[in-house]
C-alpha cells in the first residue's frame, strides 16, 4: 500500500491477540499481512513497576518479527491503563510513574518502536498542574530508560476529567518536555476517542485535515501513530467504545479521508477493533476474520495507495 508521490506506505496492523505469547501476535498479524502492530507487554490491569522482561521471550518476539514484514519500529506497546500519571495523589502518581517508565524500559528490551499511554485524569480539576505532572512522568521514563523507543501521549475520549482531549491539553503536556527529549516524545490519535470527545470526522475531508492541523499546530508535531476505531457512542458522548470500522456512529468515509491525509503514511496505523475469536489455542497462528476484514476494507479506503 505504497504512495506513488512519496514512496511512503500505509503500514497497518492491530492489537492482535497474544494468547500463547507476544510473539504469536506477531505471528497473527503478520498472516494478517499487516505492516505493524500493537501489543501489552504486561498484564494492563496492574500498574507492573517491577516487571520485566525475560530473555526467552525477547528471543521469542524478535525472531518472529524477523520471519514477518513488520519492522519493529512499526511495533507500538500499549501501556497498562491504570497508569493515572496526571493525580494529584503523590502515592498512586509515584506508581504509576514508575509503572510507566518500566513500560518504556519493557518496550526497550523488545526493542520495539513506541510506548504509548493514556495520560489519565486530574481528579483534583487542575489541569495545569495534572499537565505539569505529566510532563514529569514522561521526563522521568526518558531519563531512566536511554533508547530509541518513542513515548507517546493518546488522546483521550474526555470522560470526566481526563486529560489529552483537545490539541491544547496535548500541546500543554508536550509543551513542558524539556527541549532535549522533545525528539523522544510526541502523541497518537485515536479516532474513536476525537468522536467520544466532539470531533466530528463525518463532517468532511476538510474537517478531518482541520483536526489533524490543530493537533500538528498545538503539539508542535505530526501523530506518531493512529488507532483506527468506529464509535459505538454518539458524537461527544465521551464514551470509549471501539467498533468495526464502518459498524459504528463514524462510518468508514471519514477513515477514506483520514487515509488521503500524508500523516498517515509511515506511521503505525493500528485496529483496536474487535476480534471474532479471542481465545485461539497457543499454537494457532490463524489470522482473525475481523482483521482481514479491517484490511481488506482500509486498502479500499486508503484507494489503493
Amino acid at each position: 500500500m505504497r504512495d506513488e508521490d512519496d514512496h511512503l506506505m500505509h503500514l497497518f496492523g492491530a492489537h492482535t491477540v497474544d494468547v500463547g505469547g507476544i510473539h504469536m501476535a506477531v505471528r497473527r498479524a503478520a498472516n494478517s499481512g499487516m505492516r505493524a502492530l500493537q501489543v501489552f507487554t504486561a498484564i494492563p490491569k496492574f500498574y507492573n513497576e517491577r516487571v520485566a522482561v525475560r530473555p526467552e521471550r525477547v528471543e521469542r518476539f524478535t525472531a518472529a518479527l524477523g520471519d514477518s514484514k513488520i519492522e519493529p519500529r512499526h511495533v507500538v506497546s500499549h501501556a497498562a491503563y491504570v497508569l493515572n500519571v496526571a493525580t494529584p495523589d503523590e502515592t498512586k502518581w509515584a506508581r504509576a510513574r514508575d509503572g510507566l517508565a518500566q513500560e518504556l524500559a519493557r518496550a526497550s528490551q523488545l526493542g520495539i518502536g513506541a510506548v504509548c499511554f493514556h495520560p489519565g485524569a486530574a481528579t483534583d480539576g487542575n489541569r495545569d498542574a495534572a499537565a505539569e505532572r505529566i510532563a514529569t512522568a514522561i521526563v522521568h521514563a526518558l531519563e531512566t530508560v536511554k533508547s530509541a523507543t518513542l513515548l507517546l501521549v493518546e488522546n483521550t475520549a474526555g470522560a470526566g476529567n481526563t486529560m489529552g482531549r483537545t490539541p491544547a491539553e496535548i500541546g500543554a503536556i508536550l509543551s513542558r518536555v524539556p527541549k532535549r527529549l522533545r525528539d523522544r516524545t510526541g502523541y497518537g490519535l485515536d479516532t474513536c476517542h476525537l468522536f467520544a470527545s466532539g470531533y466530528d470526522l463525518r463532517e468532511s475531508h476538510d474537517a478531518v485535515t482541520g483536526i489533524l492541523d490543530a493537533f500538528d499546530e498545538a503539539a508542535g508535531s505530526p501523530p506518531g501513530f493512529f488507532h483506527l476505531n468506529d464509535s459505538e457512542g454518539t458524537l461527544g458522548s465521551n464514551r470509549d467504545r471501539h467498533m468495526l470500522i464502518g459498524d459504528g456512529a463514524i462510518g468508514a468515509a471519514p477513515f477514506g479521508w483520514l487515509l488521503h491525509d500524508h500523516r498517515t503514511r509511515d506511521v503505525p496505523l493500528i485496529f483496536e477493533t474487535p476480534q471474532l475469536n479471542m481465545e485461539p489455542a497457543d499454537d494457532d497462528d490463524t489470522p482473525d476474520p475481523y482483521n482481514l476484514q479491517m484490511m481488506v476494507l482500509a486498502a479500499e479506503l486508503a484507494g489503493g495507495t
